[in-house]
């Protein structure tokens, strides 16, 4: 059984342009989330998604430099790109990690691992309350592959609703979460400059040229420093409203509950 981690990043962006190959410490985003996912255990493989379009050139040079193996699919549907990555890999397990969580947090990774190989669950999410940033999502690559068969539009940037509600998988969160990894007051997602200046801070605090500190260490930091989580709260709304706004679930005429 192969169980890979799915680092899903392009390098345009509106909202903070150029994001991906921005630096910190010196290193460009891309290889500070890289290294960050190779410190989980329970993969076989860690995979850049990214798209066909000439402008991820650079992202797939920067993941290869950094030790990840490459995949390029659609750019509006993420779905049938993951599709594409667990197929040409040979992949059973997935677990995913944006692009744009730099502290994303590997214990976290390692179980998602362990309890979607149980078998018990088709799809698991963060559970309520757990930091922005530290876990998304594990799922089977079997249910992956159901869901790109009942899906009916190319636009899956807000892929969970395909599992969730569509009432054809079973569905759970992560078990077990640490409760020092709950909060809604800290903001561990690169998308605002306030968001870089944020990330800049920390590494700089922590030396952390590798992104190896612990969430649990930077937690800690946040309670003694609550001025650095400060910086960037303030874009979580925007943020989440953002999403819900782009959440949409269009399926296949007689399936699951219907177009929506």
């Amino acid at each position: 059984m192969r169980t890979a981690i799915f680092i899903t990043i392009r390098m345009d962006s509106s909202r903070l342009p150029n994001k991906t190959a921005r630096p910190i410490l010196g290193k460009p985003v891309l290889e500070h989330i890289v290294n960050r996912a190779k410190l989980a255990k329970n993969f076989t493989d860690v995979i850049v998604c990214t798209t066909e379009r000439k402008v991820d050139d650079e992202v797939c040079q920067l993941a290869e430099k950094a030790g990840a193996s490459v995949f390029r699919g659609s750019l509006e549907d993420k779905l049938a790109r993951w599709n594409g990555a667990a197929e040409q890999y040979g992949i059973d397990y997935i677990v995913t990690f944006d692009g744009d969580d730099l502290f994303c947090e590997p214990e976290l990774l390692d179980m998602g691992a362990v309890q979607i190989s149980k078998g018990d669950y088709d799809f698991i999410e963060a559970p309520e309350g757990l930091i922005c940033g530290a876990f998304t999502y594990a799922f089977t690559a079997k249910a992956l592959k159901k869901v790109c068969e009942i899906k009916a539009s190319e636009d899956t940037e807000m892929m969970w609703t395909y599992f969730k509600d569509s009432g054809l998988f079973r569905c759970g969160v992560l078990e077990n979460v640490d409760p020092v990894f709950f909060s809604t007051d800290y903001r561990l997602t690169l998308d605002y400059p306030e968001d870089y200046e944020m990330f800049n801070k920390v590494f700089t605090r922590f030396r952390c040229v590798n992104n190896d500190i612990p969430l649990r260490d930077i937690v800690a930091y946040f309670v003694e420093h609550p001025e650095i989580p400060k910086i960037n709260i303030g874009r979580q709304k925007e943020f989440l409203e953002n999403q819900k706004r782009r959440t949409k679930l269009v399926l296949k005429d007689g399936i699951g509950e219907g177009n929506k």
